[in-house]
C-alpha cells in the first residue's frame, strides 16, 4: 500500500477551525505519514499555518509546515526555523512563494533553492526538506528544460524529495521523472492529487496554477452544468485511475490536497482499497 500524505490550509474563521479539526479527524484513519499546511503570499498566513501545525502535532501526527522565501530576510527566516524546530517540526516544504498582491519585490531570497541551502546552513539535518515540481512546467518558467534545472538546483541545495503540482495525465509525471534519473536525481517525487468535486473551482485554479485539465475531462465537466452529483461521481472514477496507474507506475506515494474537506479524499481512498 502506498504511503499518502494530506494537504491542509489555515482557517481564516473559528467556524472553519471547527470544521478542519473535524476533517482531519476523519482523515486521520487513513494513516497519513503528514499532513502539511500551507502558507499564504508573502508568509500572510504565518500565524494561522504555525497554529494549525502546532494542532496537527497535539494530534499526535507529523506535520510539516510550508515554507516560503519571497519578500523575507535571512533574519526572519532564522527566527521562524528556531519557532518550528521548537515546535517539534521535523519536515518543511520549502517554497519560493508569491508576493501578496501590491507588493513590488523584497526580500534577500529569490529562489526557493536558496532558501533550501539556507535551512541546510542553519539547521543541518533538523528537517526534512520537501520542494515543489512541476511535471507540466511551471506557469512562469522560460521553457521546460530551465524549469527541470531550477528543480535540480533545489535538489543539489539539499531537498530530500519533491511533491508534484497536481496533474492529470500521467504521462506528464512519468516522462519528469525519467529526466530526473536522467539527470543521475534519485530523490522521491511524490504526485500531487486533486479530488474532483468542483468543475468551475477546479478549472480557475487550473487556469491559475498552469496545471492542465485534459480536454476530455474538460468537456465531460463541463456537460454536467450544475449537476453536483455526476461531477463528483466521474471526478471520484477519474482520478481513482490516475492513481491506479501512479501506483503501477512506481509512484513512492500519493500527497492529496484536501482542500480542507475529507469526503472527497475518504471515497478515492476507498475506491483504491485503503481502510478508511
Amino acid at each position: 500500500m502506498l504511503p499518502l500524505s494530506l494537504e491542509f490550509f489555515p482557517p481564516k474563521t473559528p467556524e472553519g477551525a471547527d470544521k478542519l479539526r473535524a476533517a482531519r479527524k476523519q482523515l486521520y484513519a487513513l494513516k497519513p505519514e503528514f499532513c502539511s499546511v500551507t502558507y499564504g503570499a508573502g508568509g500572510s498566513t504565518h500565524s494561522g499555518t504555525f497554529t494549525t501545525v502546532s494542532e496537527i502535532l497535539a494530534e499526535g501526527m507529523e506535520a510539516a509546515s510550508h515554507f516560503s522565501c519571497i519578500g523575507a530576510t535571512r533574519a526572519k527566516v532564522r527566527d521562524q526555523l528556531a519557532q518550528l524546530k521548537a515546535m517539534g517540526v521535523t519536515r518543511l516544504v520549502a517554497l519560493r512563494g508569491d508576493l501578496p498582491s501590491g507588493y513590488g519585490s523584497g526580500g534577500e531570497f529569490q529562489y526557493a533553492s536558496e532558501l533550501v541551502e539556507f535551512i541546510r546552513a542553519e539547521s543541518g539535518k533538523a528537517f526534512r526538506i520537501e520542494v515543489a515540481c512541476y511535471p507540466e512546467t511551471h506557469p512562469q518558467a522560460k521553457s521546460p528544460y530551465s524549469d527541470l534545472q531550477a528543480f535540480v538546483t533545489k535538489v543539489r541545495a539539499g531537498a530530500d524529495s519533491a511533491i508534484t503540482q497536481y496533474f492529470y495525465n500521467a504521462d506528464a509525471y512519468f516522462r519528469f521523472v525519467d529526466e530526473v534519473r536522467k539527470l543521475g536525481l534519485d530523490v522521491p517525487v511524490v504526485p500531487g492529487i486533486m479530488p474532483i468535486t468542483n468543475s468551475s473551482q477546479l478549472l480557475r485554479f487550473s487556469d491559475a496554477s498552469g496545471a492542465e485539465i485534459p480536454r476530455w475531462i474538460r468537456m465531460r465537466l463541463q456537460s454536467f452544468g450544475d449537476d453536483t452529483a455526476s461531477i463528483k461521481a466521474f471526478g471520484q472514477e477519474v482520478v481513482a485511475q490516475l492513481c491506479e496507474r501512479l501506483a503501477r507506475g512506481g509512484a513512492p506515494g500519493l500527497h492529496f490536497y484536501t482542500m480542507n474537506q475529507a469526503q472527497a479524499t475518504l471515497a478515492l481512498c476507498k475506491a483504491l482499497g485503503r481502510d478508511c
